[in-house]
């Protein structure tokens, strides 16, 4: 199956980076796609649970879902992810 989840934070590609690194460490999570101009997250999972943990390692990492609370902590932890995404390309 495939889904997308609009996230806050997002905003380079060193973002991009981050975001597709951290979801490929799941299982069962592939074709990750980031369009950081409508700030999407695309990707194929195979039941539930894998969308479920998607959203949640977002939401770890600093991004967020657009239904969810964009605290302080959230922003500061986007911030460092995406220097880490540019740094590490």
């Amino acid at each position: 199956m495939k889904t997308s989840i609009i996230v806050q934070n997002l905003k380079c590609g060193g973002c991009a980076s981050t975001i597709t690194n951290k979801l490929s460490e799941i299982s069962n999570v592939s074709d990750i796609e980031i369009d950081v101009e409508t700030n999407k997250v695309t990707f194929t999972f195979q039941d539930e649970t894998d969308a479920i943990a998607v959203k949640d390692k977002l939401k770890r990492i600093g991004y967020p879902s657009v239904e969810e609370e964009n605290s302080l902590t959230s922003k500061a932890k986007s911030f460092v992810s995406c220097a880490t995404g540019k740094f590490s390309n």
